[in-house]
């Protein structure tokens, strides 16, 4: 797998002043936990869902939850499972054949249910990623996780956690701080196996009965913001004891697919020489663009999807600009180590070397997940060379 790699070479090549790298299941969880990019939510139920799987994968996807928790009805799960072990079987085939998967997660709602699944999907595990786990709290969150690491023996392959930190308790301040406090100590004894923490803003919403607007982000929320801020404080800390943490889901989609309609003079992936002119954003799009960008200066790498049209504007929002691969490049150098301050490649910012060095380290790891643009691509191009066609 590699990001944008449903795209033709030449079109990377207009595109990236270096390209994103291949990675598969089994590269470093450093790398897999920016790799995962926009995870796309589906129900497990749907009939037909390794077809599903296949198509998301041509589109650009690179990892999926396939959900048996509050995507389907509690009459459902049993079914659910089911589905799961038939399509499985069916992605399995599809892989041995060559295809590419994208990382697959099955989110569960019961401890019980990791083990049991690992058992009955049989030699078709080997395609799968991990769990999600729901209402993630020290109390409830360790029962999975002992849950998994023992399936993860029995099936003899490494399997990731990805907790969803939602409860009622992270979000009340008189509970937040010794909630949070808990959820550290039980994530760090199993650091080897979480690979990111999700946040279920939905759910933080629903305590009080708020919902945002769609010209509205999750930053716009106080109540959701503060929450998210004290998550990335105790647990998305730069030191090496912090953990990937992954945006929030944006609910607002439209009927089609091609919620982004550029208006193009003449575009040079198709072939053509002239600049793109102008891109018109759907209204209720807007707010996703800005939540994108505010989730990235608020810490949170990724982002949980619920429609396949989110996937293009959170991948090509996250391709590194050359003006930031320079950036961090020269704050990097080896002749840098002592630190010191520096003008900007660029000469539009002061770059000192070491409070810097952190965010540019983050910087060339998501370089090499998702690529450099060239100098003069931004974000308009990179979604127009994404985005299906209508």
């Amino acid at each position: 797998m590699r990001h944008f790699g449903h795209l033709a070479p030449d079109i990377r090549k207009t595109l990236f002043h270096r390209e994103p790298v291949e990675f598969t299941a089994d590269s470093p969880a450093r790398t897999l936990a920016v790799a995962l990019g926009a995870t796309l939510y589906s129900p497990a139920t749907r009939p037909h869902l390794a077809a599903d799987v296949r198509k998301q994968v041509a589109r650009g996807v690179t990892s999926m939850v396939l959900c048996l928790e509050d995507s389907i009805g509690d009459g459902d799960v049993a079914a659910g499972e089911r589905n799961l072990v038939r399509q499985f079987a069916l992605l399995d085939a599809a892989a041995d054949g060559g295809e590419d998967l994208p990382l697959l997660f099955i989110r569960v709602r019961e401890p019980g249910q990791i083990p049991d699944l690992v058992g009955r999907l049989g030699p078709a595990v080997r395609r799968l990623s991990g769990f999600v786990l729901p209402k993630f709290t020290a109390e409830r969150g360790a029962p999975f996780l002992e849950a998994l690491a023992d399936a993860e023996t029995a099936c003899g392959r490494r399997l990731f956690a990805m907790p969803v930190l939602e409860s009622p308790q992270l979000l009340h301040l008189e509970s937040r701080a010794a909630t949070l406090a808990g959820i550290a100590r039980t994530v760090d004894d199993h650091r080897d196996r979480v690979l990111a923490l999700r946040l279920g803003v939905t759910d933080f919403c629903s305590a009080y009965g708020l919902r945002r607007a769609p010209d509205m982000t999750a930053y716009d929320v106080q109540i959701v913001a503060s929450v998210i801020a004290d998550v990335v404080n105790v647990l998305g800390r730069a030191d090496g004891t912090g953990f990937t943490v992954t945006g929030p889901v944006w609910e607002y989609f439209r009927l089609h697919e091609r919620m982004f309609k550029p208006q193009l003079r003449r575009s040079p992936f198709l072939g053509q020489a002239e600049e793109l002119r102008t891109t018109l954003i759907e209204h209720d799009m807007d707010g996703l663009l800005r939540e994108i960008e505010l989730d990235r200066a608020n810490g949170l790498t990724g982002k949980t999807c619920i429609h396949p049209s989110h996937v293009a504007p959170v991948h090509a929002l996250s391709v590194v600009s050359h003006e930031e691969y320079c950036d961090a490049t020269d704050i990097l150098r080896p002749e840098r180590g002592d630190g010191g301050v520096l003008r900007s490649s660029y000469t539009n910012k002061m770059n000192e070397v070491k409070p810097h060095r952190a965010w540019a380290e983050r910087t060339l790891l998501r370089a090499e997940t998702f690529g450099v643009a060239r100098e003069d691509v931004g974000f308009v191009e990179l979604l127009t060379a994404s985005v299906p066609a209508a």
